[in-house]
Order: C-alpha cells, then sequence, then structure tokens
C-alpha cells in the first residue's frame, strides 16, 4: 500500500510564497492532529557546521514553530553534538553555534536546546529488539517530546550516498553512545599510493587515531583507536582514504536506521517529515564547507513516512539533469544515479529496504503537488 508524499514547488506569487507552502504541507500531513495542547514539540534539523553555508535557511524554520503553537502545542528547534570534535562537539560550542548561524529565539520563534546535554551523554535507553541492536541510545529530549517535527536538508553523504529524513532520524537523534555504536563498524584504510603525507586526515580525526609513519611520510591508522566515523575517508584531498568494502557500508546503514526506528518508536503516530530539496550539496553538512549543488532546487517535500518521504526524494533527484561544473563531472544527464556518480562504493537503497524490512515505512508513494 502506497502513501502520500506531498510536493510544493518553488514557484511563487505575492499570495503564494515559500511561507504558506511550509504551512500547506504542513497541514497537508495533519501536524493538527498531533500536537496536543501543550505537547511539548521538538523541530529536530541541523543547524551546520561553522563554515558550511548550505543548513535549512532559520526563516524558513519559523513558520513551523508558529503552526505549532497555533495548534497549542509548544515548540523548540533541537539537534544533537557531534561525535567528532568540530563547532558542535558540546552543547556551549553548538548553541554558539547555531546563534551564529541565526537559530535563535527572535529569529525561530521557539527556543533552541540541545537534545543530548552538555557532552553528549544525556540519553535514554529504548529497546527495539532488531537485528544489530536490541538497545539503542537515543537522545534525552528526543525521547522526552510529545510530537517530533523533522526538518532536513537533502544531500549528499559518503556513507549513505543521501542524507535524508532517516539520516536525520537515526543518526541526529542518536546521543554520543548511539553515534558511535553506528560506526563501529567502518574501518577506514590509506592506499599508500595515492598518500602524500599532506596530515590533513591526521588533523581532522577526532581521537587520535592517525600518525605519520616517521619512515615513508604516509599516514596509518590505528584499527586499536579508529572508532570508525568515516571523517578521514571524505576530508582527504587526495582521496586516499577508504572503507574496507566488507559489508560494513550496509551495516552501517541498518544500524543507522534500527536508531531511526528508536527514535520515534514512542510517538511514531506524532512524527512529521519535511524535507528541504534546495541547495543539494554532494556532502553532508556536518563539513566546515558545502560544494555547489549537484541539482538545480526541487522543492519541499512532505509526509508522515520518513521512507517513502526520502525514497520520493531521491527519485527526483535522480530524474533532473545534473548542474554543469558539480562533482557530477560530465554525467549529467537526466536518469543519472547522482549518488552513485559522486559515491560509486555506497548502495543508498540499502537504508530504504532495511527500513521497510522494519516497519519503519514503506517505499511506494503517491506524489501529490500542493
Amino acid at each position: 500500500m502506497s502513501v502520500e508524499v506531498y510536493l510544493a514547488d518553488l514557484r511563487a506569487t505575492h499570495k503564494n510564497n515559500i511561507f504558506s507552502k511550509i504551512r500547506r504541507l504542513l497541514k497537508s500531513i495533519g501536524l493538527e492532529h498531533g500536537v496536543d495542547k501543550g505537547a511539548l514539540t521538538g523541530i529536530k534539523l541541523h543547524f551546520g557546521e561553522e563554515g558550511n553555508a548550505s543548513f535549512i535557511r532559520p526563516i524558513l524554520v519559523r513558520p513551523v514553530a508558529e503552526m505549532v503553537a497555533a495548534c497549542g502545542g509548544k515548540p523548540f528547534v533541537t539537534d544533537t553534538n557531534t561525535l567528532y570534535v568540530g563547532s558542535r562537539s558540546d552543547a556551549v560550542s553548538h548553541l554558539e553555534t547555531a546563534a551564529r548561524h541565526g537559530f535563535d529565539l527572535n529569529v525561530l520563534g521557539a527556543p533552541v536546546l540541545i537534545a543530548d546535554g552538555l557532552r553528549g551523554n544525556s540519553t535514554r535507553t529504548v529497546e527495539v529488539g532488531l537485528r544489530h541492536f536490541e538497545t539503542v541510545k537515543i537522545a534525552a529530549e528526543i525521547v522526552n517530546a510529545d510530537t517530533l517535527v523533522v526538518l532536513t536538508h537533502f544531500k549528499g553523504h559518503g556513507l549513505t550516498g543521501f542524507g535524508g529524513a532517516l539520516k536525520n532520524l537515526g543518526m541526529g537523534c542518536a546521543g554520543r553512545e548511539g553515534k558511535l555504536a553506528q560506526h563501529s563498524n567502518l574501518g577506514p584504510k590509506v592506499v599508500r599510493k595515492r598518500c602524500v603525507g599532506c596530515g590533513h586526515c591526521r588533523e581532522w580525526c577526532p581521537v587520535g587515531a592517525i600518525t605519520l609513519d616517521p619512515e615513508s611520510g604516509k599516514a596509518k591508522i590505528s584499527d586499536e583507536i579508529c572508532i570508525g566515523c568515516g571523517e578521514c575517508i571524505v576530508v582527504c584531498p587526495q582521496k586516499a582514504v577508504n572503507i574496507r568494502w566488507n559489508q560494513t557500508i550496509p551495516a552501517f546503514q541498518e544500524k543507522m536506521v534500527e536508531h531511526a526506528y528508536g527514535a520515534c518508536k514512542n510517538k511514531r503516530e506524532r512524527c512529521f517529515f519535511i524535507n528541504f530539496v534546495l541547495q543539494v550539496s554532494p556532502a553532508c553538512d556536518c563539513y566546515g564547507h558545502n560544494d555547489m549543488p549537484i541539482v538545480a532546487d526541487i522543492g519541499l517535500l512532505a509526509a508522515t513516512d520518513p521512507v517513502a518521504l526520502d525514497q520520493a526524494c531521491a527519485d527526483l533527484v535522480l530524474a533532473a539533469p545534473g548542474m554543469p561544473g558539480s562533482a557530477l563531472g560530465d554525467d549529467l544527464e537526466p536518469g543519472t544515479d547522482k549518488f552513485r556518480r559522486i559515491y560509486p562504493g555506497v548502495d543508498w537503497q540499502w537504508q530504504l529496504a532495511y527500513a521497510e524490512e522494519i516497519g519503519l515505512g514503506t517505499r511506494k508513494y503517491e506524489l501529490r503537488r500542493i
């Protein structure tokens, strides 16, 4: 059985702009039925790493907060701390970064809080009983929220092909322990003939697992210290760090999806999703930069089913012509698998198939334009 996914394109008039379209999307997916009077409603998004500019603009979050409030709820805007060391790895730095990016009460119409506490260890244990985990560690205030509205910048990602609602739920709602559990099977390796010993990966590594060999000058990764976060893979300018492709990517995606299952388990009927298919950058907003988009802006899509929503967004990106000059190179024809083009070793469909298998949603959808 298919579910409805709603699409709002970016055509606008003075009576029908992007803000009114966001409200119509939320109405279409029944937000008012999931927000009771006084309901503490988390608006989950990504504030963007320092130096990144492709995250969802805070002024686009305000109509969501206003509509939650109009339904009688109490909205708050939230995210969790990162596994790696950066501008969002503790709540103080995270809130400072969010404020610099425009996420504050005056702009949003809702307060900002970090869902997993000061150091990322404020979590709740959620029973899931799935293939990899019996229980998962989810940020405390995600579990405590009565309702969840998940706003996601849809873009590429080095471990999942694309980052959509499932990643925002699974990785984005996990505490630090949950994030580490998801990454624990990833073991990157250095391709020595490509490595030039620049040390960039060593500087980026959050746990000091990378050293430069004193004889060859090449990078070395300690399997004993490495936490499998995968950051070195993307930051290497020579593309000299690869994942060992021994089923690690499928396992990572399954673990992420199991955390997504746990993040909304106690409120599945009160979870609502909007994907912003705008400025579709080839990599995650966790990086301190963003490359040019791989396709032109498509619009905003909304659903109560994160699986159908991500499937619809991926289909639209694949169907669109590629952006000249982007990371796609010369392979710009409509229908090209753009995520496999950028990350040839990553099967992005695995996350969708597994999410459907465990009952988190369906890949079958009907696209309705509003």
